[in-house]
């Protein structure tokens, strides 16, 4: 899978980006049929609920699954939105599997 990474308004090291590139690479595994994947990471101002936001959207044949969260450290909101995201896939399986 092709996973494109994108920081919004801020640069993201290189540690953050080897931790969501490993993550992707196994949830790839679920999945076989995907074609890229795009994850956005957005710094918020609502400290309250954490301020960072990440974004995954994979594109898989004939759509498209997308999960958001919202945290307060960028590693933690990537794994809430892949676990969002397995959830998806299993949905997205059943449907195609009748």
């Amino acid at each position: 899978m092709n996973v494109n990474i994108q920081a919004v308004k801020f640069d993201a090291d290189k540690k953050l980006i080897d931790f969501i590139e490993a993550k992707m690479t196994k949830l790839d595994r679920f999945i076989e049929r995907s074609t890229s994947a795009e994850v956005i990471l957005k710094l918020d101002k609502d400290h309250e609920n954490g301020n960072k936001v990440a974004t995954i959207r994979i594109d898989v044949p004939g759509d498209n699954l997308v999960a958001e969260s919202r945290s307060k450290t960028f590693e933690e909101a990537v794994d809430t939105a892949i676990d969002a995201l397995k959830r998806q896939i299993e949905k997205y399986k059943e449907r195609f599997a009748k």
